[in-house]
């Protein structure tokens, strides 16, 4: 067994196929699946059955994702802190963020981090929910996460940084039902299409307890793309609770954006893998933890 076998193996668990993989990786694919197969001989097991035309893991291949992706990370580390005597000239950081917090603080969090640290990099994936982020992290498929979730986060899988709130505002089109400047309360929503978002986002939750405060509202959209909610507002398609992260865009591109009340608010949480930390990684908690209200 070598790093690089289990790099494949990660590498197909997270994409899929073994195309997908080599794809990513940017090796052939008869090399990519020569790999696997001598890591299965190796271990005296099969990690992958083909069900039709999928990979599908075994019991082997599921116990085998998360040393391996210890033994990735432990190496990451042991490169990093080599690299971080020279005064942390280059490294990468993998961070999962949900689409309201990767506008705002994430984008300014990667603004100070790269200008205290111009040689790190930033690798963003995405996650729609709380939940989503934390599987990331605690998975090992990266090292920290960027979430808002209605309570404050406390989960023992990960070390959690707390970064803060965003309230929720109602984005409106300038020519809509309501004037500008108006503070909106959820009686004031009633008979109005609504723009949401899917079941575990917490701007669907809000729209969720309108409604069962007796409001009637019409669900006309549920998507889970964020980009396309301004669009549709701005459309005259409906209205559409947001973070108020999205606020200096929605009034750019024309929107009115309004208060709701009573308030609500996603609570933000910077989190991380209970183990040692790649020196990029704390680099970036440090420069974060500066950033916190």
């Amino acid at each position: 067994m070598d790093i690089r076998q289990l790099r494949y193996f990660l590498a197909v668990v997270d994409h899929g196929s073994v195309n997908k993989a080599a794809a990513a990786l940017y090796v052939a694919q008869p090399s990519l699946s020569q790999a696997i197969r001598a890591l299965e001989r190796d271990l005296g097991l099969d990690l992958f059955r083909r069900v039709g035309r999928k990979l599908v893991l075994t019991d082997a291949g599921e116990a085998l994702i998360a040393p391996a992706r210890q033994v990735v990370r432990v190496l990451a580390t042991a490169r990093a802190s080599v690299d971080e005597v020279a005064g942390l000239q280059k490294g990468r950081v993998e961070i999962a963020a949900m689409p309201s917090q990767s506008v705002e603080p994430l984008a300014r969090m990667i603004k100070a981090v790269t200008e205290k640290h111009p040689g790190l990099s930033i690798s963003v994936r995405s996650a729609f929910t709380a939940e989503d982020v934390v599987e990331e992290v605690r998975s090992g498929r990266t090292e920290l996460g960027l979430l808002g979730a209605s309570e404050p986060l406390a989960d023992s899988r990960v070390m959690v940084r707390p970064m803060g709130k965003q309230r929720f505002v109602l984005v409106s089109p300038a020519d809509g039902p309501f004037a500008p400047n108006t503070t909106v309360h959820h009686e004031d929503l009633n008979g109005q299409r609504m723009i949401v978002g899917q079941h575990g986002t917490g701007m669907r939750r809000v729209v969720d307890e309108i409604r069962a405060g007796g409001v009637d509202l019409t669900e006309v959209v549920e998507t889970e793309h964020r980009e396309a909610i301004l669009p549709l507002v701005l459309g005259g398609v409906g209205v559409a609770v947001l973070a108020e992260s999205w606020a200096p865009l929605a009034r750019q591109a024309g929107a009115l954006v309004l208060d709701l009340e009573p308030a609500r608010y996603l609570h933000l949480a910077l989190v991380a893998g209970l183990g040692e930390q790649t020196p990029a990684a704390t680099a970036f908690l440090d420069v974060a933890a500066g950033l916190a209200p």
